[in-house]
């Protein structure tokens, strides 16, 4: 099964982290407040009768609203080893975003020629954000090594990947795919790849969740041998011992946590939890 993770990787330093959460942070307050304003907005129209007059605020927040959506997909993998994918689909969705605006606002645009080309990479941009968003989801789950969940997640992405290509060719060909004679075929098609790509997206984190990957409850975190160590390290610096500079050791564990959020794939709270049960277990097996 090939490695979905780069073979060497360089981990996100605490700034990179910190940033990343804030972007997260801005994108959901975005998202929360184009889609109050686009309520908003609709029930004054309804309420003034005029929904020509905020049709395009309505289209505006809505358009608004689905890129922060998107972006929220994107950026979760932004500081994993599968990042690329989440910057190619930041740009994607980017895209989508100015031409919508575009097709919104630029009302001279519509009776122009050049409609028709902003409509088709409109459409193409929507359908390659969207499915990279859907495939961003699921490769959060890239780090995990057990085989049925590795399978599960290669043929969803696979999916994902041939149903965005099966939507994109009749834009792209201006209607000539599929050919005459062959439509019903491509759409039985399309059919099957997207009954497996809701499959996958339903039974993959249900796996996930269930299937342990191997090894993972024989070998102790890094942080479970560090505490371990911690009260003999402590002893042999003796009373004299300078004390460590104030931030650094603070520093220290969270370059430790993006180290190895970056190998293994794993969040932060999963980290902690298996470096707590690997500590428990460490303690109960002294006392016994």
């Amino acid at each position: 099964m090939t490695d979905l993770r780069p073979a060497s990787t360089t981990a996100p330093s605490p700034g990179d982290a910190r940033t990343l959460r804030g972007a997260r942070r801005i994108t959901i307050i975005g998202v929360i407040v184009s889609v109050s304003l686009a309520a908003v907005v609709a029930i004054i129209s309804v309420i003034t009768g005029d929904l020509s007059r905020q049709s395009t605020i309505i289209l505006t927040t809505l358009l608004v609203t689905g890129f922060g959506l998107t972006m929220l997909c994107h950026l979760g993998v932004a500081g994993r080893p599968v990042r690329i994918v989440g910057f190619v689909g930041i740009g994607v969705s980017t895209v989508a975003l100015v031409l919508g605006l575009m097709l919104i606002w630029w009302t001279w645009l519509l009776n122009s020629d050049f409609a028709v080309d902003v409509w088709r990479w409109f459409g193409v941009s929507v359908i390659l954000a969207v499915s990279l968003a859907h495939a961003n989801l699921l490769l959060l789950l890239a780090g995990r090594r057990h085989p049925a969940v590795r399978i599960a997640l290669t043929v969803t992405l696979c999916a994902i990947a041939t149903l965005a290509l099966l939507g994109i060719l009749p834009i792209l060909s201006e209607g000539d795919i599929p050919a005459p004679g062959t439509e019903d075929g491509y759409s039985r098609a399309a059919i099957v790849i997207a009954i497996i790509d809701a499959l996958g997206t339903i039974v993959l984190p249900v796996v996930a969740l269930f299937l342990r990957d191997p090894g993972a409850g024989t070998t102790a975190p890094d942080a479970a041998t560090a505490a371990a160590a911690a009260p003999a390290a402590a002893a042999s610096a003796g009373p004299d011992a300078p004390p460590a500079p104030e931030g650094t050791t603070g520093d220290a564990v969270e370059q430790r946590i993006a180290r190895l959020e970056a190998s293994t794939g794993l969040g932060r709270n999963a980290l902690l939890m298996a470096a707590l049960d690997a500590l428990e277990a460490t303690r109960a097996g002294t006392r016994a």
